[in-house]
């Protein structure tokens, strides 16, 4: 079975943790224990998250009194998939001896009037307090909103239209490499209509949207979402909070998500399950090979009323 595995940016980094290169390499050898079992069966392509490591390379640009200007976000974007991915190939190569893995840096085109840029909503970087997160907004021109524990930065994140290295990963996967690529939702782009050049783009794209689209290239029969919690919850942070065993797209979208956390990750599950017919969970990083084997996590299935 090729499953498209999306691992959270918080599945690297964990909310409060100092953002030290050997806490991350701790975290990720978690991350390859988790998959390893996975890979023994299964094809896979693991993408991941960036949100708290791209808000520190951005933190660090603006403050680097040698540049005339700070980094934009999508070579931010880049650097991060970089070192993820260097993280993930010696992680996994340790968990898979003689097991091929490549980690390929990826672009993703997007449209240059998506709606999105006028309207930030993707979080990056670490959560604040609200006096400094408001010094911050008019030290450095961000804006800022409301994260779970606090405040955070916000970027404009368009939609993924089409990963320009598919083909590539194609070739990959069928070599029987293991293949980590579209980290961060991959490296946003636009292209010019007349000469298809590409320019880089000043956003993070949504990375579970760029793993459903992904999976839905690839022929993929499995998109495995997986988190800091082991379901999505309905009533989350209520006295009626419960775990959602199941749910096809409709009853996703009817969930009433939050947008900066469960709510990409519900709509991405939804699509995948929609536009291909195959299967999509969210669950527990730790409940990897549990989640696929139905014992574990929410399950997103067709509706079989729909058509």
């Amino acid at each position: 079975m090729r499953i498209v595995v999306a691992l959270g940016g918080n599945a690297l980094l964990h909310r409060g943790e100092r953002p030290d290169a050997a806490v991350q390499q701790a975290n990720i050898d978690r991350v390859a224990t988790a998959l390893a079992a996975l890979a023994h069966e299964h094809e896979l392509v693991i993408t991941h998250g960036n949100g708290p490591q791209i808000g520190l390379l951005a933190m660090e640009s603006e403050a680097d009194p040698a540049l005339s200007a700070p980094y934009p976000l999508d070579l931010l974007g880049a650097q991060t998939e970089g070192m993820i991915g260097s993280l993930l190939t010696r992680a996994m190569h340790d968990a898979l001896p003689g097991h091929r893995i490549a980690a390929l840096v990826t672009h993703t085109l997007v449209r240059t009037d998506d709606l999105a840029f006028e309207r930030p909503t993707k979080f990056v970087g670490q959560v604040y307090s609200a006096p400094v997160a408001k010094a911050l907004a008019r030290k450095r021109g961000w804006h800022i909103a409301r994260d779970t524990t606090g405040w955070r930065r916000v970027v404009a994140s368009p939609a993924p239209e089409r990963i320009l290295e598919t083909d590539t990963i194609h070739e990959l996967l069928n070599s029987g490499t293991l293949v980590i690529c579209a980290g961060g939702g991959g490296v946003p782009v636009t292209a010019d209509r007349d000469t298809g050049a590409l320019t880089g783009v000043e956003a993070v794209i949504d990375k579970d949207l760029t793993a459903a689209l992904l999976a839905e290239d690839l022929k993929a029969d499995f998109l495995l979402i997986l988190t800091d919690v082991p379901y999505i919850y309905e009533g989350y942070g209520t006295s009626d909070q419960h775990p959602l065993l199941d749910a096809t797209p409709r009853e996703l979208r009817h969930g009433g998500f939050p947008s900066g956390s469960m709510g990409p990750k519900a709509e991405a599950a939804a699509r995948f399950v929609e536009h291909t017919g195959g299967l999509a969970a969210i669950g527990a990083l730790d409940a990897a090979y549990e989640i696929v084997h139905g014992r574990s996590g929410t399950l997103i299935r067709p509706d079989l009323t729909v058509g």
